[in-house]
């Protein structure tokens, strides 16, 4: 299904109605107040060789002996071809205070890599955090993965196509997933953004979440903006549709006049009032994996 214009500003989206035009969510990082309670607990942990296969964490202080929290993977978007862990420690903060701990990677990008590379680093990240969160409070046994725009691309495709994770010896490691303006349905490849990342693909549909839909996938939560230009509200409706029509478990939810940006924008405090992303976000994901 063709979207003309799909993921043209992934890699330069900015707040619209917050701020001027050109300023881009990393702003947020410097912008208000900030989450209390939950810090970064651990930065620069290696999950490969290369400088950008590398996460930080986010939660409390914990000592042994004390409750273990769910752990939270998450994925920041930018078109596959930017984006920084340093922009996006506002969001991770904010997923951690609501009860869990959180891993913020990066992951390699075009034009030094492209598909299936960075969903190859998604897993590797992954596997690498249950391996050490339990040295931070996280229990590996309770982990979801999370993302925005082409990072919920990531976080869908290391949850429903089983070769990703089973290649870092963890197939069954994600319990949940949850996907915030996700493309998941975007061909013919038509834009340079997805051209670049994709074009070269032997098989283009083994690049779309769709084509992996299955009953025994891991439970997904879906959140799109109706106002969204950039990837079209019908990816979240068609994923959620897909699944459900093959007895899978996945429920979506479309929040009126939000666009792009404003979806991961309300995770900070900010702006939390305009839609309760966040609290959707974070019920979803303690009731799937227990508080």
């Amino acid at each position: 299904m063709t979207r003309r214009g799909i993921f043209a500003g992934l890699g330069a989206v900015s707040l619209g109605g917050l701020v001027a035009a050109c300023s881009p969510l990393g702003m947020l990082n410097t912008l208000g107040p900030r989450d209390r309670g939950v810090r970064r607990i651990a930065r620069d942990l290696s999950y490969g060789d290369d400088p950008r296969q590398r996460f930080d964490l986010y939660g409390p202080d914990w000592r042994p002996g004390q409750p273990l929290r769910p752990v939270v993977v998450f994925f920041y978007g930018g078109g596959w071809d930017s984006g920084s862990r340093s922009l996006y420690g506002w969001a991770a903060q904010a997923l951690a205070a609501r009860g869990f701990v959180v891993a913020l990677p990066d992951y390699r990008i075009v034009p030094n890599v492209v598909f299936p590379t960075f969903i190859e680093d998604a897993a590797a990240a992954t596997a690498r955090v249950a391996e050490v969160v339990g040295q931070y409070g996280g229990d590996p046994a309770r982990l979801a993965v999370a993302g925005h725009s082409a990072g919920a691309h990531l976080a869908m495709m290391i949850a429903l196509d089983r070769r990703y994770m089973a290649a870092v010896g963890k197939p069954d490691l994600i319990r949940a997933a949850a996907g915030l303006a996700g493309p998941y349905e975007f061909l013919p490849f038509d834009v340079p953004a997805s051209v670049n990342a994709f074009g070269r693909a032997p098989d283009p549909t083994l690049t779309q979440p769709v084509t992996f839909v299955r009953a025994d996938a891991p439970p997904l939560w879906l959140g799109h903006g109706t106002a969204d230009t950039v990837v079209h509200d019908e990816d979240t409706v068609i994923l959620n549709q897909r699944m459900q029509d093959v007895g899978g478990r996945s429920e979506a939810k479309l929040y009126p006049g939000l666009d792009h940006a404003d979806l991961i924008a309300t995770f900070s405090p900010l702006f939390r009032k305009k839609a309760p992303v966040l609290d959707d976000v974070s019920a979803f994901v303690h009731r799937e994996l227990g508080s």
